[in-house]
This record gives C-alpha cells, structure tokens and sequence, in this order.
C-alpha cells in the first residue's frame, strides 16, 4: 500500500456504445490501478455505466478522469476516500 494513493470510484457513463472501445483503451491503460470495475448495460435509455474502483496517485487518477472526459458522448464523475 502506497500512502500517497487514494481510493476511488469513477462514475463512467457511456451514451453512444461507439465509444465503449475507446473506454476500454484508456482503462486498460491504467489497469494496474484497478480494483475492480462493474459495467451495466441500460438498454431501456440505451446508455452504458461503468464503476471503477481505484487505488493510485492522485495525479494518475486526474489523468484518467481527463482521459475519459475528452471522449465524446462519456460523462465521468470521481467519488473520492475520506482518508488515504
């Protein structure tokens, strides 16, 4: 366990399942940060969310977040640990 890590979930949603490859690109990417992930299809509002659970540097976990956040169509939100 690194003490400058931080635990978090990101909030993924995906509203255009073309862009679920490039999700999964960029997770990839960071997956010896993950702890684990949950994916949902919504098939009713046709919308994809994603939960990840991480455990990295707070740097590495901004990074992400803006990652995602570029791709067109995906909303990401990040819940943070209270402590370390």
């Amino acid at each position: 366990m690194d003490k400058n890590n931080r635990v978090a979930v990101i909030g993924i949603i995906i509203s255009d399942i073309n862009e679920a490859a490039g999700v999964n690109s960029i997770l990839h990417e960071f997956s010896d940060y993950i702890i684990g992930r949950m994916g949902i299809p919504y098939r009713k509002r046709n919308l994809y969310i994603i939960s990840i659970a991480v455990d990295a540097p707070l740097d590495l976990i901004n990074e992400l977040n803006g990652k995602l956040g570029q791709l067109d169509n995906v909303s990401v939100q990040i819940a943070f640990s209270k402590t370390n």
